[in-house]
C-alpha cells in the first residue's frame, strides 16, 4: 500500500521455506517468495521527550496510567476478528517505561507509542531487557533506554491468535538476535514481535499464499467520520498500511476505502 511500489526496486528477495521453526503450524510447509527488508519505516528515533506529543498535563516523566489520542482499528480475515484496538473493548491507557517494567512477564508483547509515529513493538525478556527489530537489526536493548520518554502498554491480546508458550516466544526472539536486513523477513517491529508470540508465518513478508477467497478487512475508526474499510490480500500488507496511518493520521488510498456509517 501507499509508497510500497516506489520501494519495490530497493528490495532483495529469494525463494525459501516460510514455515516456522517451532513446528507448531498445522498446515504443511509452503514455499513462497520472501522479501527481505530493513525496517525503513521504524519509529524509535532520537526525539527528546518533549517531542513525543505528550501535553503538559501528561508529560513523559509521569508514570501513568493516562490516555492518548489514537486512531482505533478492528481487523478481520473473512468473518473472523483477528485484531482489535478499540477503546470500548480494551484498556488503551499507557504507562511510563519504568512503571511498565513492574507489570511485565517474559514473553509479553509491549507497544511504545508517540504522536506522529508508528508504534514500536518489542518482546519483553527479563529485568529491563527487550528484544526487537530496529533499523534492520534484531537486537537486545534496555526498555528504559529505547523508550526515550515514550509511554507504553502490554498488548498481548491485541491480536486474537492463540499465543505460544512463553518459553517458545523467548526462543523465537532470542534465536534471531544479531540478524540484519539481508537475513530477516519482517518489515517492521510489530510483525517481528507478533511472529515471536504467535508463530504465524503470515507475519512474514511473503509468508502466505494469496487466494481470491482470503481477504483481510481493516476497519479504521476515525473520530467524526465513521468507519472506513480497507481490503488487503495479506496480513503483512494490512499491518504496513495501518502503521502508515498511525504515523500520518490520514488515509491515502482513497480508491480502496469505503465508508461504513454505524
Amino acid at each position: 500500500m501507499g509508497n510500497q511500489l516506489d520501494r519495490i526496486t530497493h528490495l532483495n528477495y529469494s525463494e525459501l521455506p516460510t514455515g516456522d521453526p517451532s513446528g507448531l503450524e498445522k498446515d504443511e510447509l509452503r514455499v513462497g517468495v520472501a522479501y527481505f527488508f530493513s525496517d525503513e519505516e521504524e519509529e524509535v528515533d532520537d526525539r527528546t521527550p518533549s517531542d513525543c506529543g505528550f501535553t503538559k498535563d501528561h508529560s513523559p516523566a509521569e508514570e501513568g496510567p493516562f490516555s492518548v489520542s489514537e486512531v482505533e482499528y478492528s481487523a478481520f480475515c473473512s468473518q473472523e476478528c483477528i485484531f482489535s484496538k478499540l477503546r470500548e473493548n480494551e484498556d488503551l491507557n499507557v504507562y511510563s517505561a519504568k512503571t511498565l517494567l513492574t507489570m511485565c512477564k517474559p514473553g509479553d508483547l509491549l507497544e511504545l507509542v508517540a504522536t506522529a509515529q508508528a508504534p514500536h513493538w518489542v518482546i519483553y525478556q527479563r529485568d529491563d531487557q527487550v528484544i526487537h527489530l530496529h533499523k534492520g537489526e534484531i537486537r537486545r536493548d534496555s526498555l528504559l533506554e529505547i523508550s526515550n520518554g515514550r509511554h507504553g502498554r502490554i498488548v498481548n491480546n491485541r491480536y486474537r491468535f492463540r499465543p505460544l508458550p512463553p518459553d517458545l516466544v523467548m526462543q523465537n526472539a532470542s534465536g534471531h538476535l544479531g540478524l540484519r536486513s539481508e537475513e530477516i523477513c519482517w518489515t517492521n517491529s510489530e510483525s517481528f514481535a507478533a511472529w515471536c508470540r504467535f508463530g504465524k508465518r503470515e507475519f512474514k513478508a511473503g509468508g502466505e499464499a494469496h487466494s481470491a477467497e482470503q481477504q483481510y478487512f481493516l476497519k479504521v475508526h476515525l473520530s467524526g467520520s465513521g468507519v472506513h474499510t480497507l481490503v488487503f490480500r495479506s496480513l503483512e500488507d494490512m499491518i504496513r498500511e495501518r502503521r502508515r496511518v498511525d504515523a500520518s493520521g490520514i488515509l491515502k488510498e482513497l480508491s480502496l476505502v469505503t465508508g461504513d456509517k454505524d
